[in-house]
């Protein structure tokens, strides 16, 4: 392989001129320039990684944390690192994804090594072990989701909360009293820090209006249709004239199942309206009222934020809500009993 000497060479120039090109640090001629990048070309240069960081320059790359368990529901995750893969690549980055189950070892590893010029975070725990490491290791590190601990940290997501509150106030306008939440798996309240955000802001908004709310959980996994099923027929049983989804794909399906199987039907007998999906509602059998999450929206920030911290205008720590949007598709009705709407 050719070395920055025989670069220099080809293209009847200094080495430090040759760096220069290469790193950006300091103006380069066109002509020179062009000079430069036709002989790495030809003679197949490739800058080693940690040689460019030992000279100050960037490597192009950042981490992507991502720790893969058995429990991991796969597609919404693999949406949130395509759409990072896509922002980080539309700025001239590559992403280096770290899927060890025990997260911090490969993101203590890469900062350690000066692999990648920041660090990206994504299935963020309540008490995720990653943000004492973030603390810790000089490379920039901006998390794709809240931990409790957040102080000093930057973070980015939906607005899970106001996303929660909206679903209800739509129901309680239009004059339902009696609403069912149904939620993701048993785990995602204790390993994933929005699931607990979306159940707080449906209960809590609904004590405001007057409503009352039951919750069920999928059960241990995120595709139990049974126990998905079981826990919207009890809530129907207990009177809830609509529901509120916060759960995978295959939950969603299960969910509609049941009200077909019980002559059920959106909106008539039964107001849904789902929260926080980042799958296409339309392959469902019925279309759904939603107010979504959008892997797109979170990453481009994430990723403008991680090339900030590069720059001389460092972004102040802090935590970045995104606003919910609201899709109407027709799921929503008035509830068909003489109730009187809630204020």
């Amino acid at each position: 392989m050719a070395n920055i000497n025989e670069v220099a060479e080809a293209a009847g120039v200094s080495i430090s001129t040759v760096s220069y090109a290469l790193s950006g640090k300091r103006p380069v001629a066109p002509d020179t320039r062009r000079r430069i990048e036709a002989a790495v070309l030809e003679l197949g240069y490739s800058p080693n990684a940690g040689a460019r960081m030992l000279a100050g320059s960037r490597t192009q790359i950042f981490a992507l944390t991502e720790p893969l368990r058995t429990d991991t529901h796969a597609p919404t995750h693999m949406a949130f690192v395509l759409a990072t893969a896509v922002a980080a690549r539309r700025n001239d980055y590559d992403i280096l994804l770290l899927t060890d189950e025990q997260a911090q070892a490969g993101m203590s590893r890469v900062a350690a090594n000066r692999l990648v010029d920041a660090i990206l975070v994504l299935d963020v725990a309540p008490d995720d072990a990653r943000v004492a490491l973030a603390r810790q290791i000089a490379t920039p590190t901006v998390f794709i989701g809240i931990p409790d601990d957040n102080e000093g940290l930057i973070c980015v997501d939906l607005d899970f909360e106001a996303a929660a509150a909206w679903a209800v106030d739509l129901l309680a306008d239009a004059g339902h009293r009696s609403i069912g939440l149904v939620g993701q798996a048993d785990t995602a309240y204790v390993k994933s820090n929005f699931p607990p955000r979306v159940r707080a802001g449906v209960l809590e908004r609904s004590a405001e209006r007057g409503l009352s709310a039951a919750f069920g959980t999928t059960g241990v996994r995120h595709t139990n249709r049974q126990q998905t099923r079981r826990a919207v027929a009890e809530m129907l049983d207990a009177g809830a004239t609509a529901l509120i989804l916060h759960c995978a794909d295959d939950a969603h399906a299960a969910v509609l199942a049941e009200l077909d199987d019980r002559g059920m039907s959106v909106p008539g007998d039964v107001s849904v309206i789902s929260v926080g999906a980042s799958f296409d509602l339309g392959a469902l059998p019925v279309a759904l009222d939603s107010i979504p999450l959008v892997p797109q929206s979170s990453c481009d920030l994430a990723v403008d934020l991680a090339l900030q911290t590069l720059g001389p205008d460092q972004p102040e720590p802090g935590v970045r809500l995104i606003p919910p949007v609201y899709t109407a598709r027709g799921s929503i009705a008035a509830p068909r009993s003489s109730e009187a709407p809630a204020d």
